[in-house]
């Protein structure tokens, strides 16, 4: 008999971490109930005394994964790319604050980095968790962590940049104080 009390225990991130990667609340409690029917027809793969965040991270996000290549398979010629129709999309009235935009951002950012930055920065994940997840070396997790922030730094900026003054070309820059903002 399965011990359900430390699954459980565990969908509460599994469901923010689905949240962030789908960027849909229906879509993550899919891919949620997906990860637990799997985590539980799987069962005598985890190993016990391991770390069973880690393995229940890491069928999510290889469900995911395929979930991705298989839309990717059925749609291919028919997606249509966000920064190709971005003039057609209609802003809302009011300022939808940093949260949202940052959600926004992430979704834009490749599946690899978002997953990385996710389970590091809201997860609170270690490195060896996460290139055990994912599947990829430690370095890997690093290198795309790195990437993944600067992206998104970029991508969060992108907005006051067209909106603010340009400094003179003479002027020096100091990007410093706006990387402090994702720390």
């Amino acid at each position: 008999m399965v011990n359900r009390e430390p699954i459980v225990d565990q969908i509460p991130a599994l469901r923010r971490y689905a949240r962030a990667l789908t960027g849909d609340a229906w879509a993550a409690d899919d891919l949620v109930q997906d990860t637990l029917e799997r985590a539980c027809s799987k069962w005598r793969l985890w190993a016990v005394g391991s770390d069973l965040r880690a393995w229940l991270f890491t069928v999510m996000h290889n469900l995911f994964a395929n979930q991705v290549r298989r839309s990717t398979r059925q749609a291919s010629g028919s997606s249509v790319d966000i920064d190709d129709v971005a003039h057609e999309l209609v802003a809302p009235e009011a300022d939808p604050g940093p949260a949202l935009d940052l959600q926004r951002c992430l979704l834009r950012l490749p599946l690899d980095q978002r997953a990385v930055v996710l389970l590091v920065s809201i997860e609170e994940m270690s490195y060896a968790d996460v290139a055990r997840i994912t599947g990829v070396p430690i370095g890997t997790v690093m290198s795309r962590l790195s990437r993944a922030r600067h992206r998104l730094q970029t991508l969060m900026d992108a907005p006051a940049r067209s909106a603010a003054p340009q400094p003179a070309s003479d002027a020096p820059t100091n990007p410093l104080p706006s990387l402090r903002r994702l720390k």
